[in-house]
């Protein structure tokens, strides 16, 4: 191979690494946490591998596609922000064309690609996720309102309801249980990173509740979400019969995600908490023990 041919490739490699940091593939990891679970609950058992490949896929690619139109509506955004100012566009690996196509290209092949191989509800889910995410969280709430985040988790829940509709084609009470879960996580997640970067969101313009409120009124209301947030995991029991493996699970990750919560609110009445980000550790290790239980559950009592 001659030196052309390897920095022909090296560019190559480079730009296609960009376009992949375009999706936040660590934000998709999280959000494709639910959707498997919430097949599994929904079959009752084990779906198929390949309904469980393609269904991961599309989600990935409808994910990818929201968070990629995100990257290119806030690219002025995170020039400012140190924890966003590597990401393509700031860093000129990518133009706004570029990700501009790139978004709309998987956005519209994750539609088809639920609408063929899968079932048409499952689309219309993924087509609604990708334009909440753009046009009223990103466009609408995100610059404007500190409640964006709140109704901005609507879009993060969707996994779980497209898991869900990908292996029964409809829409049950427990699919929207399983919604509300991710929906109420949301806040208690996303409110002690918006307090760790707290400076920088207000650099940006970017109305976070940490921005405009008193850390003890976050705190606060991080305690409410918490305990609805608890509500929520524990209604999923009844409402899906869920077994011992998930009460068990959902119980005392519960109680140790809402002690932390409470920890972290009396920290922020006295003062700046000195690691919010024990509470974001802690929400993203809660959700994977609980949908892991909701995975398991269904395959022990078969």
């Amino acid at each position: 191979m001659t030196s052309v041919e390897i920095t022909s490739s090296a560019r190559f490699l480079k730009k296609l690494r960009a376009y992949f940091l375009l999706t936040k593939p660590r934000v998709i990891e999280l959000l494709l946490i639910a959707t498997v679970p919430a097949m599994i609950l929904a079959a009752g058992g084990f779906p198929s591998i390949w309904l469980i490949l393609a269904t991961v896929f599309g989600g990935a690619l409808s994910a990818g596609s929201a968070n990629a139109f995100n990257c290119y509506i806030d690219s002025d955004i995170d020039k400012v922000m140190g924890r966003t100012k590597n990401r393509p566009l700031v860093t000129g690996e990518l133009s706004h064309k570029e990700a501009l196509i790139f978004a709309w290209a998987i956005g519209i092949t994750s539609v088809i690609w639920f609408a063929v191989l899968i079932n048409l509800l499952s689309a219309v889910l993924s087509l609604i996720a990708i334009l909440f995410y753009v046009f009223v969280y990103t466009l609408g709430l995100k610059r404007r309102t500190p409640q964006n985040i709140v109704w901005g988790g609507a879009a993060g829940a969707m996994p779980a309801v497209i898991g869900w509709a990908a292996v029964t084609n409809e829409l049950t009470v427990s699919a929207w249980v399983l919604f509300l879960i991710i929906f109420l996580w949301t806040p208690p997640h996303y409110w002690p990173l918006s307090m760790r970067y707290l400076e920088e969101y207000k650099e940006a313009g970017v109305p976070m509740l940490p921005v405009v409120a008193k850390n003890e009124k976050v705190g606060r209301q991080i305690i409410l979400y918490a305990y609805a947030y608890l509500a929520a995991t524990l209604l999923l029991i009844p409402v899906a019969n869920m077994g011992l493996v998930y009460t068990i699970a959902a119980v005392l990750a519960g109680f140790w995600f809402t002690w932390e919560s409470h920890r972290l609110y009396s920290e922020a009445r006295i003062q700046v908490p000195k690691n919010p980000m024990r509470l974001f550790h802690a929400s993203i290790t809660h959700l994977t023990v609980l949908f892991l239980a909701i995975a398991i559950d269904p395959l022990i009592y078969i």
